[in-house]
């Protein structure tokens, strides 16, 4: 076994001594720029794997099926082996504190146990795929459109059942790795799914030829987008095991010893985080199940999803990746004021960075789902069908990744309760605002309860937040936020005012006409943001102006 001495340098946790260790940690910036560039990479190819799917499938019954039969392997995938999971976060904190020599042991009880567990859970489903899929989607029954659709669901989901196991793999060593301060592997690690993904797609592409999009080939489609997942799955995992490996973070090898140190330590942080994130998951069940009453609905939440995901993973990761750890070291009454200081920063790149989106986003929402997904099977009615989600998503991108902020302070203070009982009662509440909202807006209504939802969050964890830590700034907080919410509705105005100009001089068809509309008034438009941005004077914005100039400049 190759001693890890050297590894274990407590980079996510800077306050834990290090005794036994030469190298030194790395700095916020550091892995921010590590975990930006390899989620990036990530990202790219994951919008590369929808556009593939959307091009085969377009918004027809196979695409549909596969984002109801993927709710729950992909929750599980999101719960257990995401970046900032429970498992990342539980591993993160129980292996940093350990000695080198109990790590491997550590590592291999945990993965023992969780497979264990999660093997119990993956025959429950395939056992049982038919009536959680009706759980999911009970509207799919009602016509004969659906009930191909619920068939080809069926058998998907199925396929993807072993996934359980996978995340929870995954999820170990994403942890493990980033204890072990290495952070590119975990956060790269995604693409490698997307790239089976366009493997299976580019077979099925192959065999079938221009019958690819034939409605009785379906199901066939169907199956190979499940079994590709699948693959990406195991493939994101087996690529893992040779780092865990040379840096003795354990092997494949089955440990029982339950009552061992540190075993206990990360069962107390991984159950209550794991139920506080599943309650998140479930409002994405909760829109699942309404839209399944609407025709091409969850086809359209999936695409649009992913064109706001891409920057919003990007950025959440590089906020929150560095954030957690710095506020866990201000944790103490006397470092408050200093924690003050860090949730204000994280709270205004997160406006910094997500206000300016929101407002390019809905200014140019069409012309982004043309470029991206129109082509093939996915003509301009579904680019019309997603356009009106992508709006509403993109709305509640502030509140989205402030939300997240602000309950990465509670869990730095040692305050997992608190999120877990808003998520809760965020799960009744987003249930209501989807039936209220779904008749007036359709499926649209269905983003913008759960953009209510969250803006409601976000007042109720300040709110307790104000009581918890003696007191918050609320003006010298609300004003900077204020200004730039007015800088990115000035920045929207001009970027649509744009848009309509280019698209009354050129015209709108054409990828070369949508590209140029796209990035002259994404340009004009951050430029004008850019500029009333600096004109408030705020440090924040000085900040990241140096460290773009600093990461672009090398």
């Amino acid at each position: 076994m190759v001693k890890c001495e050297r590894r274990f340098t407590k980079p996510v946790l800077p306050e834990t001594p290090v005794s036994d260790s030469s190298k030194p940690s790395r700095s916020f910036a550091g892995i921010a720029g590590i975990v930006a560039a390899a989620t990036l990479l990530s990202k790219v190819f994951g919008l590369l794997r929808q556009q593939a799917i959307a091009a085969v499938f377009g918004v027809g019954a196979a695409a549909d099926a596969y984002n109801y039969a993927y709710v729950i392997p992909g929750f599980l995938l999101i719960l257990l082996g995401g970046i900032n999971g429970p498992f990342h976060s539980a591993i993160v904190s129980v292996v940093s504190k350990r000695k080198s020599e109990e790590i491997a042991p550590l590592i291999e009880t945990i993965t023992t146990l969780v497979v264990g567990s999660l093997l119990l859970l993956t025959v429950v489903l395939i056992i049982f795929a038919d009536p959680l899929i009706d759980l999911v989607a009970p509207g799919l029954g009602r016509t004969e459109v659906g009930l191909q659709t619920r068939a080809i669901a069926i058998q998907q989901f199925r396929i993807m059942a072993p996934m359980a196991v996978l995340a929870g793999l995954i999820g170990i060593g994403f942890g493990a790795l980033n204890a072990a301060d290495q952070y590119w592997l975990p956060s790269v690690s995604p693409l490698f799914s997307s790239v089976t993904v366009l493997i299976g797609l580019g077979f099925l592409a192959i065999q079938l030829g221009g019958q690819i999009t034939a409605p009785e080939y379906a199901l066939i489609g169907g199956l190979v987008l499940a079994w590709s997942t699948l693959a990406g799955a195991i493939l994101q995992w087996l690529v893992q095991i040779p780092a865990q490996w040379k840096s003795g973070l354990g092997r494949l090898r089955l440990r029982f010893n339950f009552q061992q140190p540190g075993v206990q330590d990360v069962i107390r942080i991984m159950l209550p985080a794991t139920f506080s994130s599943g309650m998140l998951q479930i409002n994405v069940y909760t829109d699942l199940f309404f839209a399944s009453f609407i025709p091409q609905a969850a086809a359209a939440l999936g695409y649009a999803n992913l064109l706001v995901q891409t920057p919003l993973g990007l950025i959440s990761n590089v906020i929150l990746v560095p954030l957690l750890p710095i506020l866990s070291r201000l944790a103490d009454p006397e470092d408050w004021p200093e924690l003050k200081q860090r949730i204000r920063q994280g709270l205004l790149l997160t406006a910094l960075t997500m206000l300016p989106l929101s407002a390019l986003f809905i200014a140019l929402a069409f012309p982004i789902v043309r470029v991206v997904y129109e082509r093939f099977a996915f003509g301009e009615e579904a680019s019309l069908i997603v356009t009106q989600v992508l709006i509403a998503y993109a709305i509640g991108m502030f509140f989205y990744l402030g939300r997240d902020v602000l309950v990465r302070v509670f869990y730095a203070l040692g305050d997992g309760d608190t999120p877990f009982r808003i998520s809760v009662a965020n799960i009744f509440l987003n249930a209501l605002l989807d039936f209220l909202l779904i008749k007036p807006f359709g499926a649209a209504g269905l983003v913008l309860a759960t953009v209510s939802v969250n803006v409601i969050s976000v007042i109720w964890l300040l709110l307790l937040l104000d009581r918890k830590i003696a007191g918050l700034p609320w003006r010298e907080w609300s004003m900077p936020i204020v200004q730039l919410s007015l800088s990115s509705v000035i920045t929207g105005l001009v970027c649509w005012a744009t848009r309509w100009g280019l698209e009354s001089w050129l015209g709108t068809e054409g990828i070369l006409i949508q590209l140029i509309q796209i990035c002259v008034a994404g340009a004009i438009g951050l430029g004008i943001f850019a500029l009333l941005a600096a004109r408030t004077g705020l440090p924040e914005v000085e900040q990241l102006v140096s460290r773009l100039r600093q990461r672009f400049g090398r």
